[in-house]
């Protein structure tokens, strides 16, 4: 009787859950990305399968989990790009969780707020030990920290809406993180619904991201416009367009921001 209560205990045990440990390749959150991000045509927008998301809810919340089980002290043995990987892909996957909250009965992610909430405000995870909300987690962990000096994490991270740019495909990692920025900012400024540039009329209709952030981007690339000559080249302009964005002459305007969910349509 002992040896069949012994071999039941065993199996129970087989079957449960892998303990929620912290994984620095992300490769569950890299798994699921895989699986329920998908490109347009054109390489430069993402949609988001958050009904397949929502069946993967389990994986979703053990890879959370995992985040969650990281220390400060831990953290601050890392090297600051896997410290801003990190913090990307917690950002990205936690947005993911709180759109789940609600879908398919929400056509924003500000449905999830009202006139006196946010839902960048709302603390609903922790996060290196302390109880975090979306805000916090951009704001003072990842904009806040001036070791970082990285304007183009606003390419990166992602508010689940049409306006934003691209939910990438993969997981952020510190090893790759810079050819992933550079990549995530190419893609988005190619992307003409977002950002398009008038040579008739010599003005560059930019994403409100630039007018936002306007302040990391004058802090470490010289400003705006001096960020967007740098890319000139990249973004697949016509050279007559290169050549007069680089005469720093042209002037600056704003989209208006679409707020739509960033769903598979």
């Amino acid at each position: 009787m002992r040896r069949i209560i012994f071999a039941f205990i065993v199996l129970m045990l087989a079957n449960l859950p892998a303990q929620a440990a912290f994984d620095g390749s992300h490769k569950q959150w890299d798994a699921l990305l895989k699986q329920h991000v998908h490109w347009d045509k054109n390489g430069v927008a993402s949609s988001v399968d958050y009904a397949g998301f929502a069946k993967d809810r389990t994986r979703l919340d053990l890879y959370l989990k995992s985040l969650s089980t990281v220390d400060k002290q831990e953290y601050s043995r890392w090297s600051l790009n896997e410290q801003q990987a990190f913090l990307i892909n917690a950002y990205n996957a936690h947005t993911v969780q709180l759109i789940l909250t609600r879908y398919p009965n929400l056509e924003s992610i500000k449905d999830l707020g009202s006139l006196f909430s946010s839902p960048w405000k709302q603390e609903f995870f922790s996060l290196l030990g302390e109880k975090r909300s979306l805000d916090d987690l951009e704001h003072k962990l990842l904009r806040g920290d001036k070791r970082y000096r990285e304007p183009r994490i606003h390419f990166a991270v992602n508010c689940a809406s049409i306006g934003c740019p691209a939910l990438r495909d993969e997981a952020y990692t510190g090893e790759k993180l810079a050819a992933q920025l550079e990549d995530q900012t190419i893609r988005f400024l190619r992307d003409n619904s977002r950002n398009r540039f008038y040579l008739k009329t010599g003005n560059y209709v930019v994403s409100r991201i630039f007018d936002w952030y306007q302040e990391d981007f004058d802090k470490y690339s010289k400003g705006v416009k001096s960020f967007l000559i740098q890319y000139a080249d990249k973004t697949g302009m016509h050279p007559a367009e290169v050549s007069y964005l680089k005469q720093n002459t042209f002037s600056l305007d704003y989209f208006t921001y679409d707020w739509s969910l960033n769903k598979v349509r």
